[in-house]
């Protein structure tokens, strides 16, 4: 099995907040790999990944980064290879990583979710992949389905609780 999303962090710490990438990915069957690299302390390394990830199978890359945030941005610019960025509060509730990450130069995209939006960065590698892959785009479909269920049930949930003044 081949890595076709590759999750990356500036720094393990960030690990709580990419995992939720990686459980999505693995909920929908996808395979991934996660590393740790840093764009200031190990530049070679971030360079040897980007440039060879599209020949190692990699169809998304998943790049988190916390304060100064160039991770995703310097990624980016090395590979064709689709780039999601997610900002993680580190420091400035996240803001700084934020903007950072969003606010590239034009040739060199990178598409942003919210601050530590992990999730939602797994859920839209799937749907970048999935445009090609029918049994994938299926799988989407029932997890979008337990989501709105999830919501359903809640409600239900919702209308055991019983207050005076209550009226649903």
């Amino acid at each position: 099995m081949n890595a076709m999303v590759s999750i990356i962090m500036g720094s393990t710490s960030d690990l709580p907040v990419m995992e939720k990438a990686a459980k999505v990915l693995n909920e929908l069957c996808i395979p991934f790999e996660i590393n740790a690299l840093s764009a200031h302390r190990t530049p070679e390394a971030v360079e040897k990944f980007a440039k060879g990830a599209k020949e190692n199978g990699i169809k998304v890359i998943i790049a988190g980064a916390g304060m100064a945030a160039h991770l995703p941005g310097v990624i980016a610019s090395m590979t064709s290879i689709p780039v999601i960025g997610v900002p993680i509060n580190a420091s400035l509730d996240g803001l700084d990583a934020l903007l950072a990450i969003v606010q590239m130069p034009p040739g060199i995209p990178v598409a942003t979710v919210g601050i530590d939006g992990a999730q939602n960065a797994g859920i839209l590698a799937a749907q970048m992949i999935a445009t090609g892959n029918n049994e994938l785009a299926d799988r989407l479909i029932g997890f979008k389905e337990s989501l709105k269920n999830k919501i359903v049930k809640a409600n239900q949930e919702l209308s055991t609780i019983k207050y005076e003044y209550k009226v649903n």
